[in-house]
Parts: C-alpha cells; sequence; structure tokens
C-alpha cells in the first residue's frame, strides 16, 4: 500500500532556468518557487499588486541615504504615478534628492578611500559615494534663505516640505522626489527632520531671522494619524526601516485611540538588512507589529531581508509592466496641501487636533 503524500509535500522547488530576454516581472514570476528572499521578493510583487487593487493609502517609508545611493528617480516614479500615496523620509534622502535637483551630483567612491585625504579636499564620503562638502554648505545656505521668506510660525513637516518641493520646482524645473511629491499633491514627512541637513539650513535661517525654521513634528503626529482617521484602510511599503518606519505604524496606533475602527494596516511590505533578535524597531518584524496593533492581525504581508539598492529596482521594474492596468482602474486619495491645513477627499487633516471620522472640510 502506497503511503498517502505528506500534506507538507505538496509544491515542488522549480529550479531557476537561464533563459535570454526575460523581463524583471518574469524574473519575479519565477522566483515565486524558488527559496529564501528570492522567494520573499517575489511575494513582495504580489503584495504590492494587492495595494493597488483595494481602497487603501499607500504609505511609503524610506531610510537611510537611498537618494545618493542612486535610487531617487525609482521613488518620483512611484509618487508620480500614484503607485503611494503619502512619503515618510529621512532628512538625508530628501537633502540629497535636493542636492541633485538643483543640478549637482553624487559620484562612485570606494569603502577603501583614504579618508583623510578626502576630508583634505572636503569631499563626504557615504560608504562607496562621493559628494561634495562645498555644494552641501550651498544646499544648506539655500535652504535658509528660502526658509526666511515664509511667515513666521510653526510649519509641519509635511507644509514645509511641499513649500519647499515647490520652490525646487519653480526654480530647477527638475525631476525628483520632493518636485514629484510637489507636482502630484502626494504629502511628504519627515518626523526627524533636525536629524539633517535641511534641519541644519533650518537652523541657520532662525539665526538670519528668528523665530524662523520653526518645525512642528508633535503636528506631524496628529496630522498622520488624521490621515488614517479620515481613511482607515492603509497599506505600508517600508524601504530600510528606521524612524520612517515606526512614524508609519504608530500612525495607526495613535488613530485608533481616537478611532477605533482603524485596526491597523491591511497591507505591509518592508525591505530590511536589520534583524529581529537585537530588539531595534528597523529589523523588528511585521508579526510583531501585529502585536502592537500597527498591523491587521488578517494583513497580507511580506519582509524582504535585502538592501533596497538590489531589491527595488528589480521589484519596481517588475511593476512597471505589470501595475499600469491596476493604476488606470486605481482610484488614490486627493489631497489639498497648499494650505495650513491639509485635506484629503475633500476632509480635514489638520495638525493641531484630532478629528473625528469623516468631518467634513466645508
Amino acid at each position: 500500500m502506497t503511503k498517502k503524500k505528506s500534506r507538507f509535500l505538496q509544491t515542488p522547488i522549480e529550479p531557476f532556468a537561464i533563459e535570454a530576454g526575460l523581463t524583471a516581472d518574469n524574473i519575479l514570476a519565477r522566483m515565486e518557487r524558488i527559496s529564501f528572499q528570492g522567494r520573499n521578493l517575489a511575494t513582495a510583487h504580489r503584495v504590492w499588486q494587492k495595494m493597488l487593487e483595494d481602497d487603501v493609502t499607500i504609505f511609503l517609508g524610506m531610510a537611510g541615504a537611498l537618494s545618493a545611493g542612486g535610487l531617487r528617480l525609482i521613488v518620483a516614479h512611484l509618487i508620480t504615478h500614484r503607485y503611494v500615496d503619502c512619503l515618510v523620509s529621512t532628512g538625508a534622502n530628501l537633502y540629497h534628492d535636493l542636492h541633485e535637483t538643483r543640478g549637482q551630483r553624487h559620484y562612485v567612491g570606494s569603502p577603501h578611500a583614504d579618508d583623510a585625504a578626502l576630508a583634505e579636499e572636503r569631499i563626504d564620503r557615504v560608504y562607496d559615494t562621493f559628494a561634495s562638502e562645498e555644494e552641501f554648505i550651498g544646499n544648506d545656505n539655500w535652504i535658509a534663505t528660502f526658509a526666511v521668506t515664509l511667515e513666521t510660525r510653526p510649519y509641519t513637516s509635511r507644509e514645509f516640505l511641499h513649500l519647499l518641493g515647490g520652490h525646487l520646482w519653480k526654480t530647477t524645473g527638475r525631476d525628483g522626489i520632493l518636485t514629484a511629491a510637489f507636482r502630484a499633491n502626494v504629502p511628504i514627512f519627515c518626523p526627524a527632520i533636525a536629524d539633517s541637513s535641511i534641519g541644519m539650513g533650518l537652523s541657520q535661517a532662525r539665526q538670519i531671522k528668528p523665530g524662523s525654521g520653526h518645525i512642528d513634528v508633535i503636528g506631524d503626529i496628529i496630522e498622520s494619524a488624521n490621515l488614517i482617521i479620515q481613511r482607515p484602510r492603509t497599506a505600508s511599503v517600508v524601504l530600510g526601516g528606521g524612524t520612517p518606519k515606526n512614524f508609519i505604524n504608530q500612525a495607526c496606533v495613535q488613530a485608533e485611540f481616537y478611532s477605533p475602527d482603524v485596526g491597523g494596516h491591511r497591507y505591509a511590505l518592508q525591505i530590511v538588512t536589520d534583524v529581529p533578535h537585537f530588539g531595534g524597531a528597523s529589523g523588528s518584524t511585521l508579526e510583531e507589529a501585529q502585536s502592537w496593533g500597527k498591523l491587521a492581525t488578517d494583513a497580507a504581508r511580506v519582509s524582504v531581508q535585502a538592501d533596497a539598492t538590489i531589491a527595488l529596482p528589480i521589484l519596481t521594474s517588475a511593476l512597471a509592466t505589470t501595475a499600469p492596468p491596476l493604476l488606470a482602474r486605481r482610484k488614490p486619495p486627493v489631497f489639498t496641501l497648499a494650505s495650513r491645513v491639509m485635506t484629503v477627499d475633500g476632509l480635514r487633516v489638520p495638525g493641531d487636533r484630532f478629528e473625528e471620522a469623516n468631518e467634513s472640510a466645508v
């Protein structure tokens, strides 16, 4: 009598066969039947497609210095074509994006360079990437000069970055993260803006004009939570963990305090290199997030343990082929960002008080 095959042994691994001319979506489709992080990356492709099929607000978290690493125009593309609806970023990513949008460059370097020699020539190093300290000083002064033109009052990072993106677009006319978000009316939050050269530029603005450069980071918390109160079905795509990852997740927790129907993200995808067993938020698992109420218990989710500079170009190149029909049918949230109080789909998203769900902007 033949023993019944175990229920665990149903789907065989398919060795990846080399074939000329495969597109990124073809490659990821085949990677669904290999193992380890390759399969997880293929699953991430499927999860992101599910986000685009559903009526959810998609948050993108961007940590580290991925703009300096060459990924800024990928993120600009995701914003322009509404693969995502709200960006939460480190200041470094936005600053390095501003640097290149202003017509300056980062350069191929080496992690084994003589750092003393670099310092002597005022060259800054980000692992294997070089940039000019003199150009960075010019950026800081440019930010300060802009900031002192604004009304002297507190601004959420979202309001300030929209204004900064508009000024950058008007003075350069070039594509980038800040300019794409301005043109597409997509909000950007930078909850740790002080921990960046944008913050340094704002501090220099205050030296020029007392009271300027005032960023209301508590207002960021209220705005982000109000966004979820008004649109409680959400999804999260996180690149690299860090402050953006936790800020996106805590917005659900804060929103649920005032609106019990929130229930955490319905979809979550993270591409991280950190590991969970040291207890840091960057490496924490999506399952751990469920214990906090940051993620719905039935959420479609996947973690990809990989460098974003490897995974994101492959993933987004595949989506460029598979997502257009989904994007054509998608009805993303509509923001107004030009005034002090943001709205989404005609509903108020203020930064000074928590709203009742579905309270009209009129």
